[in-house]
C-alpha cells in the first residue's frame, strides 16, 4: 500500500468562526511547524477556537493555536500555544495588510488541514465581527434549516 493511500484526511475546523464573524475573503497559508507538531496534527490533536492572526515586521503570525504535545515526544517536545509563522505570497500579505487597516477587520484561522504532499495548511479568513443581533439571526437561520431537513425526512 502506498503512503498516499495510507494517509487519512485531517481537517480541524474552527466552529466559532462563522458564528462570530462575517467571512469576507479566504486565503490558504502554509504554516511553519516542528516535527512533533505535525505528528500531533496528523493525530487530530489541535484546536483553533481562540486563535487569531496578526502582523509582526510584515510577517503573518498565528497566535493561540493549540497543538497538543505529541504523546511519544521526548525532551524536545513543542510548546502547545506558541506563535507560529504563516507562509503567504508577498502580494497576498500586502493585500491583507491594507484590508486589515479598515475598522473592524481581523484575520482568523478557519480550517487546519493536510494536503496530498503531507504539508499542513491553514485556511485563514479576513473577517468582520458580528453584532449580537446578527448572531441571533444566524441562530434563527440555523434552526430553520434544521426544521426543514426534519420535515423532508
Amino acid at each position: 500500500m502506498s503512503k498516499a493511500k495510507n494517509r487519512q484526511n485531517v481537517a480541524i475546523k474552527n466552529q466559532k468562526a462563522e458564528f462570530e464573524y462575517f467571512l469576507v475573503s479566504s486565503y490558504t497559508a502554509g504554516i511553519v511547524l516542528s516535527g512533533t507538531e505535525i505528528k500531533s496534527i496528523r493525530a487530530g490533536k489541535a484546536n483553533l477556537a481562540d486563535s487569531y492572526c496578526s502582523f509582526t515586521n510584515n510577517e503573518l503570525w498565528v497566535h493561540h493555536l493549540h497543538i497538543s504535545e505529541y504523546s511519544h515526544g521526548s525532551y524536545n517536545n513543542h510548546e502547545p500555544k506558541r506563535e507560529r509563522k504563516l507562509l503567504l505570497n508577498r502580494k497576498e500579505i500586502n493585500k491583507l495588510l491594507t484590508k486589515l487597516n479598515e475598522r473592524g477587520m481581523t484575520i482568523i484561522p478557519t480550517l487546519l488541514w493536510i494536503n496530498e504532499n503531507g504539508y499542513a495548511k491553514l485556511d485563514i479568513a479576513l473577517a468582520r465581527g458580528k453584532k449580537i443581533y446578527d448572531k441571533r439571526e444566524s441562530i434563527k437561520n440555523k434552526d430553520n434549516r434544521r426544521e426543514a431537513t426534519r420535515i423532508d425526512e
